[in-house]
């Protein structure tokens, strides 16, 4: 007579909400990253986070949830680069400039914002105002020679680069026969003059 071993199944793992949401964004952020945001379907998400569907539901209430948490988390994450760049010196703004560019560039975020301007849910992004408001508080209340509003629109001047870089930059560049990345050049070359002369001012 033979005896049946219970086949042994893997323990699920609990995880706290903060960690189950992480593990689902970071599961979105893949797809978005390999695939696009067109790409972005509840079960797909759900099975590359090993997770089940109501498990996406309950902490997003549907994908269209999970698109803008998830360019949120990629907001907070450049944030947390670009305001480690002005905690240095003046001229280490580049560096949050060039990690902006990156971002828009390599991690598909230029193309979600995109889409969820173009779906109407673009207004919903209100962690970039909350993450000026810190850039400015970490830049401003180091030096009160820097102008609030000169601030918001350096931001606003990078930002707006940085997605129509990221966007259109290689495919542009080349239809007008210059190499991929000139388009980035341009822009960066313009920010950094942008830099030079409030350093320069800085120092008068």
């Amino acid at each position: 007579m033979s005896i049946e071993v219970p086949q042994s199944r893997t323990p699920r793992v609990r995880r706290s909400p903060e960690a189950a949401r992480e593990n689902i964004l970071a599961a979105a952020e893949v797809i978005l990253v390999e695939q696009g945001p067109q790409a972005l379907k509840l079960a797909d998400v759900a099975k590359a986070a090993g997770v089940v569907h109501a498990n996406v539901i309950h902490h997003f209430g549907s994908i269209g949830g999970v698109e803008p948490a998830l360019m949120e988390r990629m907001i907070r994450q450049l944030a947390d680069k670009v305001i480690a760049g002005l905690q240095q010196d003046q001229a280490q703004i580049g560096m949050g400039a060039q990690a902006l560019f990156d971002a828009f560039e390599a991690k598909g975020t230029a193309r979600l914002a995109a889409w969820l301007e173009m779906t109407g849910e673009g207004r919903r992004m209100t962690l970039v105002r909350d993450v000026v408001d810190e850039i400015i508080e970490t830049r401003v209340a180091r030096d009160v020679r820097i102008d609030r509003d000169g601030v918001v629109d350096f931001i606003l001047l990078n930002i707006i680069l940085a997605v129509g870089v990221g966007l259109f930059g290689p495919t542009l560049s080349e239809l007008l026969g210059r190499p991929s990345g000139r388009a980035r050049e341009l822009a960066q070359a313009l920010i950094q003059e942008r830099i030079d002369q409030a350093v320069a001012a800085a120092r008068s």
